[in-house]
């Protein structure tokens, strides 16, 4: 660990610079001489990596936490370069960032917004971050990206498909390269069309914070154009485990689809007693009862088993896709870690590498010339195609990937297949569009 420069809270610095990890930054600090928030002096620059480590979007978050920090060993010169080799930007070395190597400490968002922004204050006033990365929950994400604006630190968004995100709650410090859920129902509308027709009934099981209901908005509106009815939509608690009393009242509705706007371990529980109430089972309006996920990930998957055999939904990313810059990332992430990556792990690896970058071509660590740097940079090598990081309303555009449950998986990490690449086009929409209607992107703050 000493050689890297690691760094975790509540484990000793070894070989970093004395004191860094309880530097306080620079505005707290009265000094004349700063020129933004936690400008770094010494031979090192530190990164704050917020994820859920605990919570029922943990997995998520732990798997984020090791790409995490792989992005560091690769910025630092570690290992095979992974991404750094296909990314189309070739200001990054393998040499650290502008002359300083790279650490990093953690934190513990337990998917919940107020926990998650004291510990991104911590890292902000103790350990003196120029960065937070992370998350798995996009009320975690908005909650912090307003923290970074007011305490003048980027905020590289982890894995947060909210419309509100890069919508009524983007700010000028924030930075999404995730997906959102407009996105999903963009993509998946056409696909669902062709499988199960323009006459079906949807029950939808909602998360009830900002992702569900924008998830629930966006998939709606996209099956409604297709002439499908929503039924009902029902609100369900973030980690509420047994999701049978909500289940139980779809046998009755006359739907024959149920939509499960559910992520993580909810979405496992969800659809693990769907299935046990039979639900897959029966038919209904004379046509055999479908259940749908909008957002997926591999983990999600995993632990749902054999019932998501056959189940639609997207993703932003999947370790199947066969480019460079995806052959490069699970390559040294299953060689480190013995498994491939899931989602939410490269887009957090992904973010971190696009920060380093965006300061490398800014000369500076500047959150304002950082973000000027990104703000409309289009690039490509990392996983997704060509990609643009929009200076509107800073929300990365690609392609989209609708995936079903495979039939026959091989292995725990073979269970999604994937159905359609959606060409960047089908998803893209203006900045005024009314589901990201207002909010204001508003000036960035350097914190000075």
């Amino acid at each position: 660990m000493s050689k890297t420069n690691y760094s975790r809270r509540g484990v000793l610095k070894s070989g970093a610079v004395a004191g860094a990890g309880l530097a306080l930054p620079t505005i707290f600090t009265g000094s004349s001489a700063a020129a933004f928030t936690n400008e770094p002096t010494g031979s090192t620059v530190t990164f704050g990596f917020n994820v859920p480590q605990t919570g029922p979007y943990a997995e998520e978050g732990l798997d984020e936490l090791r790409a995490q920090e792989l992005a560091v060993e690769h910025l630092n010169g570690i290992g095979d370069g992974g991404m750094l080799n296909t990314f189309s930007s070739k200001a990054l070395g393998g040499d650290g960032i502008l002359g300083k190597q790279v650490q990093f400490v953690t934190g513990d968002t337990a998917t919940k917004s107020d926990v998650a922004r004291a510990s991104a204050q911590s890292m902000i006033q103790k350990d003196g971050v120029v960065m937070i990365n992370g998350g798995s929950s996009s009320g975690v994400a908005i909650a912090v990206q307003g923290l970074c604006q007011e305490a003048g630190i980027i905020f590289m968004a982890g894995l947060t498909h909210s419309n509100d995100t890069t919508g009524k709650d983007k700010k000028a410090n924030g930075f999404r390269h995730f997906f959102n859920g407009y996105m999903s129902g963009a993509a998946l509308g056409p696909v669902l069309e062709k499988e199960y027709g323009n006459d079906r009934r949807a029950y939808h099981l909602t998360a009830d914070y900002t992702w569900g209901w924008t998830q629930q908005e966006s998939i709606a509106a996209s099956t409604e154009a297709l002439g499908w009815e929503t039924v009902q939509n029902v609100l369900t608690p973030v980690g509420a485990g047994d999701f049978s009393s909500y289940i139980a009242p779809v046998l009755n509705s006359g739907a024959d689809t149920l939509i499960l706007n559910h992520y993580g371990g909810d979405m496992v529980n969800s659809l693990t007693q769907a299935v046990q109430f039979g639900l897959r089972d029966k038919q209904v309006n004379g046509k055999d009862f479908t259940i749908i996920v909008p957002l997926y990930s591999e983990l999600m998957a995993a632990g749902a088993g054999s019932n998501i055999q056959g189940v639609f939904g997207s993703m932003n990313w999947n370790w199947q896709l066969q480019d460079a810059g995806t052959q490069a990332f699970v390559r040294s992430f299953g060689e480190k870690y013995g498994r491939p990556p899931s989602g939410s792990a490269h887009t957090c690896y992904v973010q971190t590498l696009l920060y380093a970058d965006a300061v490398t071509r800014a000369g500076s660590f500047n959150p304002c010339a950082v973000a000027e740097a990104l703000e409309d940079f289009e690039f490509d090598g990392m996983g997704n195609g060509p990609t643009l990081y929009r200076g509107a309303d800073h929300q990365c555009f690609k392609d989209v990937l609708v995936m079903k449950g495979r039939d026959n998986p091989t292995n725990e990490y073979d269970t999604l297949e994937i159905v359609e690449v959606t060409p960047v086009e089908q998803v893209m929409y203006e900045p005024d569009h009314p589901m990201f209607a207002g909010g204001d992107l508003g000036e960035c703050n350097d914190g000075a």
